[in-house]
């Protein structure tokens, strides 16, 4: 399962973070070092389309799309070079598919740190990056030697010393001007700053009316990435409550739906995870998958007997089969169309498989 991680300075609300989203079990302490190794977990990715489908179907038991997440730690300035519990720290970011940075933009005496998020930001990046260009460096003395009577790898070899030239002015790689090409040559040494990367603005429950204002500069650090502001306390708070009464305490705070449901389901698609769904009295069910996936490995994400049996995919997109009420009356409307295998499955995809092992 694709996972992400979350990356920040000490205190910065990664664990309580954590904690909102697993329900509890990992310490959120006022100092650093709290958590020293990294604690897995699973959230359900929040989706009304679902809960419809559900409804429609009159459906016994609904089970939603998960993902898995990784509570890695506190970073500190010098961390490439081993500070703190860097090293650890590093090899734990080298193991997820994509990065949640966590800022810390709340005030708290009782809780030490710097709470200027963009600060936070750039100290995260500038270790991300001197880690990289470490990894880059001893890359290039071996290439380099290789490329004498190897003359194959010299677009690879061209691509890492764009890229070491890059991290050696602090640049991390998703900001840097290496092309996809380039980019996509360089992505079997696993560089840290090569991932996906979204960003949470901690706030505090003082500031969270001045969320937008908080979220501008870190914005322009990040143009081409998604930031999002939470008042995490409040959605930890919000978290052990059932649904109703979740409902009631963030509607009372002017929240809506919380910020923590909208980003789940924007780490989701960071890691280019798309959902399809079966519906039934019995179940309905939302399955992962990831995007440019054909009909027989969705089909596979159910089992493994259908995808090695394939023959066809009846598909309809969900707001059609809202419309008609059943995947009857969608049927009899001709609505419902029959896919092969090189079929590509949209998001949203209401699915029925046809195979034969």
């Amino acid at each position: 399962m694709e996972r992400f991680g979350f990356v920040g300075l000490p205190n910065a609300g990664k664990s309580s973070l954590y904690n909102a989203l697993a329900g509890g079990g990992a310490l959120a302490a006022p100092y650093a070092f709290a958590t020293t190794d990294p604690n897995e977990g699973v959230a359900r990715v929040p989706d009304n389309r679902l809960s419809l489908l559900g409804e429609m179907s009159d459906s016994q038991k609904i089970v939603s799309a998960t993902i898995q997440f990784t509570d890695i730690g506190g970073l500190v300035e010098g961390a490439a070079k081993g500070e703190g519990l860097g090293n650890r720290f590093l090899a734990g970011i080298r193991e997820v598919d994509a990065i949640v940075f966590v800022l810390r933009a709340f005030s708290d005496n009782d809780v030490p740190g710097p709470t200027d998020p963009v600060e936070h930001l750039r100290i995260v990046e500038v270790e991300l990056a001197l880690a990289d260009l470490e990894t880059t460096q001893k890359k290039l003395l071996k290439m380099e030697k290789v490329a004498k009577s190897d003359k194959s790898i010299g677009q690879i070899l061209d691509s890492l010393k764009h890229a070491s030239e890059q991290l050696d002015q602090g640049i991390p790689i998703y900001k840097s001007d290496l092309t996809s090409s380039e980019r996509e040559l360089l992505s079997d040494f696993f560089l840290l700053t090569d991932k996906p990367v979204l960003a949470v603005v901690n706030v505090g429950e003082d500031q969270v009316e001045e969320t937008n204002q908080i979220l501008e500069p870190v914005i322009a650090e990040l143009p081409d990435q998604e930031v999002i502001g939470m008042c995490v306390q409040l959605e930890s708070e919000a978290a052990l409550l059932t649904p109703e009464e979740q409902s009631e305490m963030l509607e009372e705070l002017g929240l809506g739906e919380g910020a923590l449901s909208r980003f789940v389901r924007s780490a989701y698609h960071l890691l280019g995870l798309r959902t399809f769904f079966t519906t039934g009295e019995k179940e309905s069910k939302a399955w992962t998958f990831r995007q440019g996936s054909n009909a027989p490995e969705c089909a596979g994400r159910i089992h493994t007997d259908f995808q090695r049996g394939f023959i066809r995919a009846e598909t309809i997109g969900w707001q059609s089969l809202l419309e008609q009420g059943s995947w009857l009356k969608a049927r009899e409307a001709g609505l419902v169309r029959s896919e092969g295998k090189e079929y590509k499955p949209e998001d949203g995809d209401v699915m029925e498989f046809r195979f034969n092992v």
